[in-house]
């Protein structure tokens, strides 16, 4: 007799189908989980990004700033040379200046004729007077610049107040 080693039984078909059918089941789990895996991956990625982006957007806007900052001053100056002069170059400089300033996004701050608001508005001085409700700007003495809708640097003005009775009374004894 000739010794043959053993084979294994072959499966049934059925044990193999199932057994097939197990794997496929196990492999479509662990697929799953790394595609779950890839999906909160991806979406840590794209929010490191546009945080990314933003921080260096943000950095750019504060350099800006900076910068503007130092250019509305000196475009103030300018203009404070051109109203004690009268040169005409020197006012085309600082129209040239403020041009440059407007076409970066700095804008002025209106201020004449409104009413006072003291995060776009640094009042110096008060002015007694029934032209115009109290608490109203009167008059701009510096002009003031935003930049991106953030106050660059306030206007520094001057604001109505109401007359004080004292002089009031004092005018009812003169007449």
């Amino acid at each position: 007799m000739c010794s043959e080693p053993l084979k294994p039984k072959p499966k049934r078909k059925d044990e193999r189908i199932a057994e097939l059918e197990d794997q496929l089941a196990e492999a479509r789990m662990h697929a799953e989980a790394y595609l779950n895996q890839l999906k909160y991956t991806k979406a840590d990625l794209d929010n490191i990004q546009k945080q990314s982006q933003r921080r260096i957007e943000e950095s750019i806007d504060r350099n800006n700033a900076r910068i503007f900052v130092q250019l509305t001053t000196l475009a103030d100056e300018l203009l404070l040379i051109a109203k004690n002069t009268g040169d005409e170059g020197v006012k085309m400089i600082y129209t040239k200046l403020l041009r440059l300033l407007e076409s970066e996004g700095v804008t002025l701050i209106d201020a004449v004729g409104k009413p006072f608001d003291p995060y776009r508005h640094e009042a110096i001085l008060e002015a007694e007077t029934d032209a115009c409700p109290p608490g109203t700007v009167v008059e701009e003495i510096r002009k003031g610049y935003n930049y991106k809708d953030k106050v660059l640097c306030a206007a520094i003005v001057k604001v109505a107040r109401a007359p004080s009775k004292k002089e009031e009374k004092d005018d009812d004894r003169k007449a």
